[in-house]
């Protein structure tokens, strides 16, 4: 793929949907499968990630979260640090989720209890981290691993060249169903036409461009983005799982060289009919080396909204995704 070339390009043969070239043979499930289960094998270190640093400013309402049945919040304390710990208060069980934060303390709403981040009443924090994207939390009692100081991070570009948004979904499925859906990229211009065309997995794990990217497990991918019309963005990206529950898209050449969409994957515990639910936590980084980026960025407040909404339509279909391969699992009906 040509580094140099420009960022758009013009479809002359545009292909129709139902003409477009099968990709069930090499979407093998073995591949796919093999992948996840080597992803699975990886540490996390109990790490779980809840939602966008962005949404924890000074006083602002808590962040919280239920992960794997238990309720986690999360806040800036005093000198703006971030601390967390469960959310269920000590006193008499009320949910501080719904409680305010003055002056980085938080302050149950049914009684006053006042908590600092410090072990109080039987109240006991939990290490959280802030990776200036996303806000994770340790929960050792749920994941039962070798505890990290911190989560897997995947590398990211420059935050000051970046342009950031996280997108929240939340599927009746497991983690597992989620990695599987995105260690699929056969899938994508099929199943999302709206957004991709053009795509040809040119290497799965174990082969040389895999290795070259430092990763045997990636799967490189041709694929051409969108815009309008004709019009398209043809990059190369590389997918990899660096823990149990992420997958990262690295685009490696074309446009946006270096960017990341990372998935993740928090299982929340099971709904009122005993079915799990998992929250797909999305994180866009972007970034160009481009003149015009610099505007880009300037207008993060308008765009985020707008990569947040991108996100939410492929993940519209990416849940349903994951919920059917679910619901084959559970019910023994799923194939190989």
């Amino acid at each position: 793929m040509n580094r140099r070339r420009l960022p758009l390009s013009l479809r002359h043969h545009a292909v129709p949907w139902e003409r477009q070239r099968p990709t069930w043979r090499e979407a093998r499930p073995t591949v796919i499968a093999g992948a996840l289960k080597r992803a699975q094998a990886r540490p996390s270190g109990n790490w779980y990630v809840l939602g966008a640093s962005r949404a924890l400013r000074g006083d602002a309402k808590p962040a919280s979260r239920t992960v794997a049945g238990q309720e986690v919040v999360v806040w800036r304390g005093p000198g703006g640090r971030l601390v967390g710990g469960p959310g269920i208060c000590p006193h008499l069980g009320a949910p501080l989720r719904d409680s305010p934060v003055r002056c980085g303390t938080l302050v149950c709403h049914w009684h006053g209890l006042a908590l600092d981040g410090s072990p109080y009443a039987g109240w006991s924090p939990l290490p959280v981290h802030d990776d200036g994207v996303l806000v994770w939390v340790r929960l050792d009692t749920v994941g039962g691993e070798e505890p990290l100081d911190a989560p897997v991070v995947p590398r990211r570009p420059e935050p000051t060249r970046a342009l950031t948004a996280v997108y929240t979904g939340v599927g009746v499925c497991e983690p597992e169903d989620v990695l599987a859906n995105r260690l699929d990229p056969w899938h994508g211009a099929w199943f999302h036409p709206y957004s991709f065309v053009d795509l040809t997995v040119v290497d799965a794990p174990g082969g040389p461009a895999c290795a070259a990217d430092g990763g045997a497990d990636g799967l490189t991918v041709d694929v051409s983005f969108k815009v309008a019309g004709r019009l398209v963005v043809p990059v190369r990206a590389v997918f990899t799982a660096p823990e149990p529950r992420t997958v990262v898209m690295r685009i490696t050449e074309g446009e946006g060289a270096g960017s990341v969409v990372e998935t993740h994957a928090t299982p929340l515990g099971a709904d009122e009919c005993g079915r799990p639910r998992t929250a797909v936590i999305e994180a866009v980084v972007t970034a160009s080396d481009r003149p015009g980026f610099a505007a880009a960025r300037r207008a993060a407040p308008l765009l985020r909204p707008l990569v947040r909404a991108v996100a939410g339509r492929l993940w519209r279909d990416d849940l349903a995704y994951a919920e059917r391969r679910w619901q084959l699992r559970s019910t023994g009906r799923f194939p190989g």
